[in-house]
């Protein structure tokens, strides 16, 4: 955590933390869809199937902080 952390205020560290929450959401529902394409494409064995990583993919961009309705688009 960067020094300059507890100087910003309540409202600046929530706005932060959640926007790196919402980053760190869409990059693991990003690689979950890679995956399932890999599978499909027989790149990797399939270990569960590609359909499980769409929906993962799709409930967490569900349910990141930001969503816009992202779900739609796995």
């Amino acid at each position: 955590m960067p020094p300059d952390w507890i100087h910003l205020t309540d409202t600046a560290q929530l706005a932060l933390s959640r926007a790196a929450l919402a980053t760190a959401a869409e990059t693991i529902a990003g690689q979950a869809e890679i995956l399932a394409e890999e599978m499909e494409f027989g790149a990797i064995a399939d270990r569960g199937g590609p359909d499980s990583l769409r929906l993962l993919a799709a409930m967490i961009r569900a349910l990141s902080p930001t969503s816009h309705g992202a779900a739609g688009t796995a």
